[in-house]
């Protein structure tokens, strides 16, 4: 029976045959492709083990006091080039997220106007995807939730689907970042598998949690149950440690009003998103609201009942400009992804030059211990607890899972304790959330908090789903296929960014908006035969006895729908460079795993 590793569902190959025969040879053709001496050794059998560290330098002892001199200064300069590179990407990310907000504030607003459609889950799901995808904001889409609830244009019941669909539509940023690691097919299997990872917990949980929520409701009713019994006191606030380094930068660049999102939502105002006014008498200004026209330069005069009031223009770069919110955001879009990709190249370059040998070894180990034995197993749970408080910490989840997929790509975390870091991250945005909602002024301040509270319940019963039990922790065994699959068709990953994140979601919204009967008779058959495909490959992995004769392989099928190999010749057509082809290697792998006669010809 042949061996299909890129069938429906995906038999994985086994990896170390390949190995043993000879046909993949990573770190000479990683070398190549970077132009710099490997620092990993050959002969990692299995690829998503963590590789071997090359210490290519010369020992401390053995050198003259100029060489120390020198290797001190050299890592100084190495330092403070990565921090400044982490500065810079930190700032791109914030500036990234204004130029999707600019290009679809308007359109999430709209969105949000159809309460009609909001009353469908699958609906309210598809829509937090979608609205976060565009604003790339979770504190942004959890806001328009909470006015909308607070202004009676929505239930509580009905904003639940939405908040899922918020956390879902968080994992993108880190997808995106795993981007700029596909010139190395190991180092892409691994950052892909690591950002993956991240977005299959988040449909897992939303896959029980969804049809749990509209059944009987249990967020809601545990996240009433919880307020009722607090009282509550308005007055926290979320830190602002990582904005406060951020903000000279960025606020110089452009500056937002995001309550114009928020009256979009509620059909108020149709303003501009760019924030002009920044100041009044010495007081803040509380956004656009003013007559001076919007390229006024100076001080505007603006009388009131007992005075007048100067209100003062805010000082980046785009306060006059002409341009219409959808211009900036281009432009801020094409120059935010420039930096980010630049920045993340050359940090991933300096960590690969910086952990090196010992330093490396040291990193790793601290990064990956587990306890002793018996309470190894306490090690995840340190870690989730880690992720919640450095997310808490830096305010942001894209930023702190941002910066955990490259280090997962160069092999200094491995994915089983990624995973867990990343869990952390999604209880750490919450509790962020629970004490912003805390700071909601008091007609909003009930609403708020019971969505924040949604949320955090959320994130906890997807860690009790998908983390406590070791068997279910079938979001790492999904994601090691993904980025198996990804290494050797790299245009998958841009499939799975377009399949996840907009055409699944824009399918699920268009039928929802045909109504509930077209969509249960559309979807439910679909959802039904993806079920019997992953219940056929688990069989004819573990008990093909269990199943019919033609059912114990899919070689009847035509080979268009078993195997991915006519769609990377189509796209490998289609694509004006090499970019979208696998390399040598894994078209040689693919092409054994096709056709056992070529392996068994091989001499071991």
């Amino acid at each position: 029976m042949k061996a299909m590793p890129t069938s429906l569902t995906g038999g994985q190959a086994p990896t170390s045959t390949m190995d043993t025969v000879g046909l993949v040879d990573r770190s000479r053709g990683n070398a190549g492709a970077s132009g710099a001496a490997p620092i990993f050794e050959e002969g990692d059998t299995d690829p998503w083990a963590l590789p071997q560290l090359k210490d290519t330098g010369q020992p401390w002892k053995e050198l003259s006091t100029a060489g120390r001199a020198l290797w001190v200064a050299v890592g100084f300069l190495k330092v403070c080039g990565l921090l400044g590179c982490l500065y810079l990407f930190v700032c791109s990310l914030d500036i990234l997220g204004s130029a999707f907000q600019l290009l679809g504030s308007k359109v999430a607003g709209d969105i949000f106007k159809d309460n009609v459609v909001l009353s469908n889950p699958v609906a309210g799901l598809v829509i937090g995807v979608l609205v976060t995808v565009l604003v790339q904001s979770s504190s942004t889409s959890s806001s328009i939730v909470v006015s909308m609830v607070a202004s009676n244009l929505l239930t509580v019941r009905t904003s639940v689907p939405i908040i899922m669909g918020v956390n879902v539509g968080t994992s993108i940023t880190s997808t995106l970042v795993s981007m700029a690691q596909s010139g190395d097919r190991d180092e892409f299997r691994r950052a892909f598998g690591g950002s993956a990872v991240h977005g299959i917990f988040n449909w897992l949980s939303v896959l029980i949690l969804l049809p749990l929520e509209c059944a009987v409701a249990p967020l809601e009713k545990l996240s009433a149950l919880v307020l009722n019994a607090t009282s509550l006191q308005p007055g926290g606030h979320a830190p602002d440690i990582l904005k406060v380094l951020t903000q000279p930068l960025t606020h110089f660049i452009v500056q937002l009003d995001t309550n114009v999102i928020v009256e979009s939502a509620a059909g108020s105002t149709n303003s501009s998103l760019i924030k002009r006014w920044c100041g009044a008498s010495g007081e803040q200004a509380t956004g656009n609201s003013s007559n001076c026209g919007p390229v006024a330069l100076g001080p505007c005069p603006e009388s009131n009942d007992s005075a007048t009031v100067e209100k003062l223009p805010c000082q980046h770069l785009f306060a006059g400009t002409a341009l219409t919110d959808l211009a900036v955001g281009f432009i801020l879009l094409a120059a935010s992804l420039l930096v980010l990709c630049t920045c993340l190249v050359l940090i991933v370059k300096l960590l690969n030059s910086m952990l090196r040998g010992r330093i490396a070894q040291a990193v790793r180990t601290v990064i990956n211990a587990d306890f002793p034995f018996p309470f190894g197993w306490l090690s995840g749970y340190l870690a989730i607890l880690v992720g919640a408080g450095l997310t808490f910490v830096l305010q942001s989840s894209s930023v702190f899972t941002a910066a955990i997929v490259p280090l997962v790509g160069i092999g200094v975390i491995s994915l089983e304790r990624a995973y867990p870091l990343l869990l952390g991250s999604n209880v750490g945005t919450t509790t962020t959330a629970l004490l912003a909602a805390l700071a909601s002024p008091s007609s909003m301040l009930r609403f708020a908090i019971q969505v924040a509270l949604i949320h955090f319940f959320f994130n906890v019963t997807g860690i009790v789903l998908w983390y406590m039990v070791p068997v279910l922790r079938l979001p790492i065994p999904l994601a090691k296929y993904f980025g198996d699959l990804t290494a050797r068709y790299r245009w998958v990953a841009v499939a799975y960014l377009l399949l996840s994140f907009l055409l699944l979601p824009l399918a699920a919204f268009g039928l929802s908006l045909a109504g509930d009967t077209v969509l249960a008779a559309v979807g439910g058959p679909l959802v039904a035969l993806v079920l019997l495909v992953v219940l056929v490959n688990f069989l004819q992995r573990r008990q093909p006895a269990w199943l019919p004769r033609p059912l114990r392989s899919w070689a009847w099928l035509p080979l268009w729908l078993r195997s991915l190999e006519p769609w990377d010749r189509l796209v490998s057509r289609c694509c004006p460079c090499r970019a979208c082809s696998p390399p040598q290697a894994a078209a040689k792998e693919a092409h054994c795993y096709e056709n056992p006669e070529t392996l068994a010809s091989q001499h071991l």
